[in-house]
């Protein structure tokens, strides 16, 4: 049986997810320009306009708590803070994260680009979540500005030792996500060593399947670069089954994820 779709500003979704199976989006910068930290060359929702390394309350958590307590009974595996720029942007993503979880049972996830992750404030408003699924593209801090191409004052030396930090006391599960493209496919030996370093629960192994500015790498050539992470816990986009999954919000609130 069809959903029944309703107008939604900060909720998207549920859209299936490689990673998190059933997944209701939750845009907590929520601008209809994207606002990030990162201009990553295979960023679906387009080129970075609008640069921001400053947190501050862009939806107030009373609107999206009045949001979330009206979904219809739908199927969720993941409540996943994610959307049109950097989460963890949001000054409170936290108490987002709490208040979500008075009303809901499901778990939480939170995407994010790791940029601001050695940032105390950022690491307490992470550890409320199930889930934290950290991006690294990157091992040197040349093909990190090539690929993920960050703001003046980000760099990756500050994200690996954020990573590190943050890892040592979240109590949740930690994903390192790596998006492979033909810029960092040969960066693979000194990703998997640093992931090893890391100790992950889990690394994701991706490739811009979705409509951007790159090219996605095959199937065998992500079937080679798994070999390097060989013993660790991996998920590959390409070894992944999409759920089926029935939309609650209208059309373009899809677009937050880059796909209709």
């Amino acid at each position: 049986m069809e959903a029944i779709r309703k107008d939604y500003n900060y909720i998207y979704g549920p859209v299936p997810s490689w990673r998190l199976g059933s997944s209701l989006g939750i845009d907590p910068v929520s601008r209809r320009e994207k606002i990030c930290t990162f201009d990553c060359l295979y960023c679906q929702l387009g080129r970075t306009r609008v640069f921001n390394d400053k947190r501050q309350v862009f939806v107030p958590t009373k609107e999206l708590i009045e949001e979330v307590a009206r979904l219809p009974s739908i199927k969720i595996d993941y409540i996943t803070f994610s959307g049109r720029g950097e989460p963890t942007l949001a000054k409170n993503l936290g108490d987002m994260i709490e208040s979500i979880r008075k009303i809901r049972k499901e778990k939480i996830a939170v995407i994010t680009n790791s940029s601001l992750i050695e940032r105390k404030d950022v690491q307490d408003d992470l550890r409320f979540a199930d889930l934290v699924m950290l991006k690294l593209d990157a091992s040197s801090e040349r093909i990190f500005r090539d690929i993920n191409k960050p703001m003046k004052g980000i760099t990756l030396d500050e994200v690996l030792k954020g990573i590190k930090g943050f890892k040592s006391g979240y109590k949740g599960r930690l994903a390192l996500q790596i998006m492979f493209t033909k810029e960092n496919k040969d960066d693979t030996g000194d990703l998997a060593g640093i992931a090893r370093a890391i100790e992950p629960d889990e690394v994701q192994i991706n490739t811009p399947l979705r409509p951007c500015a790159v090219s996605p790498l095959s199937r065998k050539e992500l079937d080679i670069i798994k070999e390097y992470f060989k013993g660790m816990d991996i998920t590959c986009v390409y070894d992944a089954k999409g759920k089926e999954v029935t939309s609650i919000s209208r059309a373009d609130t899809l677009k937050r994820r880059g796909k209709i």
